[in-house]
């Protein structure tokens, strides 16, 4: 069940996806505080679109798997719920840590390819402001130097 901040939170953004990167977000919370765990970075967003999908965000049903509409579905079996939950509080909490979620943005960006890349890279620019370009530009510098020594 999500909590009451998260969907207030989801409330103000206009986009299904930023409606969902709320939920997303709540769920990578609960794994660094350490109610569960997860086994990758994917499951742990999975859970999160899951969630989103469950509190009504109009996101596309995930890839595979039975297509059910909202009228069929059935209250989830609490002996399944309880497994599903017993599961994932023995997996671990690395799948939420900072280092594995750039990794996975990372490699999501790479399947994507250059032009996609680019064009993510010069909309983060126009939405940055100049204090945040200066700042990016020093980071850059930085890197540069430490790099090439």
């Amino acid at each position: 069940m999500p909590e009451s901040k998260t969907r207030k939170r989801a409330a103000k953004h206009d986009s299904a996806s930023s409606k969902a990167g709320e939920y997303v977000r709540e769920e990578m919370d609960h794994i660094r505080e350490g109610k569960h765990g997860a086994r990758s970075p994917q499951q742990a967003i999975a859970i999160g679109l899951s969630k989103a999908r469950r509190a009504g965000v109009k996101l596309p049903p995930p890839p595979g798997g039975k297509k059910t509409t909202q009228a069929t579905r059935r209250k989830p079996a609490a002996k399944r719920s309880r497994a599903t939950l017993g599961a994932l509080k023995r997996e671990g909490r690395a799948a939420a840590s900072h280092s594995a979620l750039s990794r996975h943005a990372k490699d999501v960006a790479r399947q994507r390819g250059a032009a996609a890349r680019k064009s993510s890279a010069s909309k983060a620019v126009r939405t940055k402001g100049a204090a945040g370009r200066s700042a990016a530009a020093r980071k850059a510098a930085r890197t540069r130097a430490r790099d090439k020594a």
